[in-house]
């Protein structure tokens, strides 16, 4: 508290000046008006009248007078300081401070210290009392700390020993301010460059440590020992390295004293863990160990580390666990993550590579894995009939783990297209006419078990592996004869998703690439109407033979492929019937020229055999050769070929299919695999099939 303030009053009259002028002791003076004033009678209120208080109510009574001022000024009395006080006075505070640092009693009330605090302030001794302050502190401080020179070897209980000082000094400096707060409000607040009591304890603290070279590296040492033995799965006192690194943070010194050698030693023990664990872990083992690592180094500096030594501990960690392992990584063990389709451990590969922005080289293995496995797909001869399947299980398998594993990155995607681009026009032609052909065995009839859906979504991700061929035009052909295959013979499973298909591919080349697709349906469509005209005509109700249905395919020669022309002598009834339908046609389509594609035909034959009646499915060649057995028991090679006018090969091929096949309706005499020119025929009348209908398959088709 703040005593009071004696005042003397002095007043004078000013004989210039009107008014009573109060002077204050900053200078201001109070000026009053007398005129405007209007002073009673002291007396009735029992006040004594004082003779200048009666000298005014005169004046009061008399005329108007000159006005004129009264000024009245304060003069600060100083008051006296008592002999000795300031020695009495530090003797009391010396007292006090030292049972503080001892920790004893001291009979001085601290009330009354604080008092004499304020008292020195006020008869300007703060900075005597400061300096003695500060010598004091700084002699018991440099005692606690040499105190600690020598002591225990185990370094456990000298950190106890350190962290027991430091919490003395922080208790001990907080009493001392306690006391001489009203020091720190005023001379330490008015005075440049004076620390506050808590700094200066701080600042002798930081001082004597350094004078003590022993304390401060045994108490780094036994820090750095205490985390590696942590690191190492020993349980530590966490609570004790905290308040030790509190303590390094609050002297200034954390970065330079511990922090740089804390992050060599870091260095150097992640540097000898991580050549250890590659050599003993297989690659998913050792990237859950940095993943572990990792966390447990985060946790480290959210329980006793400063939140600036985060950063650069982790990059410590990352750089000796990662970064010197990266290539040692891939090469022992990505080829296994993608064999395997190892989604979770390839997800950490690539969550572990990004922090240390190590995907560059994440993803030129995707590549050169893509290429290297792809190629043993596409180069293998021996199991084309499996590739496309192989390719879209692959691809299939690719774009899993580009979506789970690598979060959709878009340069990973980039890497995946290009390289799947390669394998697959590395044998030229060969996988676009595959993939035709796995198209055809889709989409033709006889695929149980598979829904609209389901044949649906295969046709898109075959569509996937038409984009990466470039012989789209290779494409183009086997499909466009596959397709007139399914069309000409009814072998389509779907024509909606014949249409769909079509539709694909337009969306992906354009209009002119199905063009030519297009118009083969449109053929289809526009023959079953030529078909039902033709079964109502006039000349189909009186000219054709009884016994034999026949339906025509009228095709655009643009849009369908190109067939040879095969000779062939059709049996009469087969003649009528083409004449008729000819004769129909141009009737109705004039200007327009009918050219047979004899190769295209095929029939459904009845015939008798003594175990019972068959129909068989042959093509128009086989019908041709069949027939000629209605009329007679055996036949020559030669007879035939004279009688059929079937190019000679074309001959054989069709005669083997017949007595050398797995459905043999003729016997081959003498008997053999291969068609020789005097070899005999004869119809088979004792052949028998469990199936009624029966499909006899030519060695050759010509689609």
């Amino acid at each position: 508290m703040t005593k009071a303030k004696s005042h003397s009053v002095a007043g004078s009259i000013d004989p210039n000046k009107n008014g009573l002028h109060h002077h204050h002791q900053d200078g201001n003076d109070v000026v009053f008006d007398p005129s405007s004033m209007s002073l009673g009678d002291d007396s009735k209120s029992g006040v004594p009248r004082s003779p200048a208080t009666a000298n005014l109510s005169r004046k009061k009574a008399t005329p108007p007078q000159p006005a004129k001022k009264l000024v009245i000024k304060f003069v600060k009395a100083k008051p006296t300081m008592p002999t000795n006080f300031e020695e009495e006075t530090w003797a009391k505070l010396k007292s006090a401070i030292n049972a503080i640092f001892l920790k004893q009693p001291d009979s001085c009330d601290l009330e009354k210290l604080y008092q004499d605090v304020n008292n020195l302030c006020l008869h300007k001794l703060g900075g005597s009392l400061y300096q003695r302050i500060e010598k004091e502190c700084e002699e018991h401080i440099s005692a606690a700390l040499r105190s600690l020179v020598g002591q225990s070897p185990d370094l456990v209980v000298f950190l106890s020993l350190v962290e027991k000082c430091w919490q003395d000094l922080c208790d001990q400096m907080l009493m001392i301010r306690s006391i001489a707060l009203y020091l720190d409000r005023t001379y330490v607040k008015q005075t440049p460059n004076v620390r506050s009591l808590w700094d200066m304890g701080l600042q002798l603290f930081r001082k004597h440590l350094s004078l003590a070279p022993e304390v401060d590296h045994k108490t780094v040492t036994g820090l750095l020992r205490m985390i590696e033995s942590e690191r190492l799965g020993e349980a530590v006192d966490r609570t004790l390295i905290n308040h030790l690194l509190q303590m390094f943070t609050a002297l200034g010194i954390y970065s330079g004293s511990f922090e740089k050698p804390f992050l060599e030693c870091t260095s150097e023990f992640y540097a000898a863990e991580g050549t250890k664990y590659m050599q003993q872990y297989d690659v998913p083992d050792y990237l859950k160990h940095v993943e572990t690592r990792l966390h447990e180094e985060h946790e480290r500096c959210l329980l006793y580390l400063g939140d600036l030594t985060r950063k650069p501990l982790i990059a410590t960690v990352e750089r000796q666990l990662l970064e010197r392992h990266i290539h040692a990584i891939l090469d022992k063990g990505f080829m296994m993550l993608m064999d395997g389709h190892r989604i979770e451990d390839l997800q950490r590969m690539y969550s572990l590579f990004s922090r240390v922005n190590s995907l560059e080289p994440l993803r030129q293995a995707v590549s050169s894995y893509i290429r290297r496995t792809g190629q043993g797909i596409v180069m293998d001869e021996e199991k084309d009939k499996d590739m496309v399947p192989s390719l879209l299980e692959f691809k299939a398998s690719l774009d899993s783990i580009w979506e789970e594993s690598f979060s959709k990155n878009e340069g990973f995607c980039n890497h995946i297209r290009d390289a799947f681009e390669h394998l697959i026009n590395i044998r030229q032609n060969q996988p676009a006419e595959l993939i035709a052909k796995f198209l055809d065995e889709k989409l033709r009839a006889g695929n149980k078990g598979t829904s609209e859906e389901e044949l649906e979504g295969t046709l898109d991700k075959v569509l996937v592996l038409f984009r990466f061929i470039q012989g789209k035009d290779v494409f183009e052909a086997f499909y466009k004869k596959d397709l007139a295959k399914r069309l000409l013979l009814g072998k389509s499973a779907s024509i909606d998703a014949e249409k769909s298909m079509i539709s694909k591919l337009k969306t992906e080349c354009g209009s002119q690439f199905t063009n030519k697709l297009e118009g083969m349906f449109k053929d289809i469509e526009l023959s079953k109407e030529i078909n039902e005209s033709f079964k109502q005509s006039s000349q189909a109700r009186t000219k054709l033979p009884s016994g034999i249905e026949m339906s025509v395919h009228v095709l655009t020669t643009g849009y369908w492929p190109t067939y040879p022309p095969m000779v062939v002598r059709l049996p009469h009834e087969l003649n009528v019937y083409q004449d008729i339908f000819k004769e129909f046609y141009l009737s109705k389509y004039s200007g327009r020229r009918l050219m047979w594609q004899n190769s295209l035909g095929h029939c459904v034959l009845k015939a008798d055999f003594t175990k019972g009646k068959k129909e068989l499915a042959v093509s128009l060649f086989q019908t041709v050769v069949l027939m000629l057995f209605n009329d007679a028991e055996k036949l020559s090679f030669q007879d035939i070929k004279d009688s059929t006018a079937i190019e000679d090969k074309e001959l054989r091929r069709t005669l083997q299919s017949l007595a050398c096949g797995k459905v043999r309706v003729l016997q081959k005499l003498p008997k053999g695999r291969e068609v020789e020119d005097d070899d005999s025929f004869v119809f088979n009348e004792g052949f028998s099939a469990p199936l009624y209908r029966i499909k006899v398959h030519a060695l050759v088709m010509f689609f």
